[in-house]
């Protein structure tokens, strides 16, 4: 969280409202509603099988909830699909790597320009002059985020060598990379070590404080939450029990009995 901001945090610029999402008889999200500010990096943590990572897939259109609406920028999304969210400006990772390993970083990051690309195939058979200027400002683009990743050294090694760390910094450029006013991070920091998970902490509040750009992310540990996010949701069995700042959720008995594996009634 941070004390001095660049980009002060706003009016909301994501509102999920009454979003309930069931699988057969399985209720895995019911009556969910919580606003994300813009500019804020909004943490979602519970337990696992809480919920967390359906109500990611619910606002980047991967699944459809059965009742509920999700608003971006003030503007209902009626119909919601991962292309669709991603030209509205919501870009995603996921908790599983999904890089291209033979790829080199800054190719795994041109990947991300592909809202950016509107050449043809032919201008860009031909080399047209159109063709060419957009390709060269889609690479220039990519090597700012490169510099700003600090990873100028390893942008022509094949992803697949680097270690994990470094291959979850390269899915961050690549979702920077789609110039997207919110970002959905499910588990950033799965897997990392205390220094990796220091690492990207670091990135993720550069990013926030740098370029502005609205964060919302799952994350297990709790003290990485605690330091970074401007406010915490909490989910247990699919229904919020906390939502707020990072120090009235920790005090929240709800919580506390959520993680402490309290029966519940």
């Amino acid at each position: 969280m941070l004390d001095t901001r660049s980009f002060p945090i706003g009016d909301p610029i994501l509102e999920v409202a009454n979003i309930s999402l069931s699988f057969g008889g399985v209720k895995a999200i019911t009556d969910t509603s919580f606003k994300v500010l813009q500019h804020e990096i909004k943490a979602i943590i519970g337990p696992n099988g809480a919920g967390k990572s359906s109500l990611l897939n619910c606002i980047n259109g991967i699944y459809k909830p059965q009742e509920g609406k999700i608003s971006f920028k003030g503007k209902v999304m009626d119909k919601i699909t991962p292309k669709l969210i991603a030209e509205a400006g919501i870009s995603r990772t996921f908790q599983n790597l999904a890089l291209f390993k033979r790829m080199s970083v800054l190719d795994n990051i041109l990947v991300g320009r592909k809202l950016h690309m509107h050449a043809n195939f032919l201008s860009v058979a031909l080399q047209s002059p159109s063709a060419r200027a957009e390709e060269k400002a889609n690479l220039e683009k990519c090597e700012e985020i490169v510099e700003f990743l600090e990873v100028q050294d390893i942008m022509y090694t094949p992803v697949g060598k680097l270690p994990y760390g470094l291959q979850k910094k390269v899915e961050l450029g690549r979702a920077l990379a789609t110039e997207a006013q919110v970002l959905l991070l499910d588990e950033p920091m799965a897997g990392m070590n205390v220094e990796e998970k220091r690492e990207m902490c670091r990135f993720i509040l550069k990013v926030n404080d740098e370029i502005g750009t609205t964060m919302v992310l799952i994350e297990h540990d709790m003290g990485v939450v605690m330091d970074i996010s401007d406010n915490v949701v909490v989910l247990d069995y699919g229904k919020i029990i906390g939502d707020g700042p990072p120090d009235e959720v920790r005090n929240n008995q709800d919580v506390i009995d959520a993680y402490l594996g309290v029966a519940h009634d």
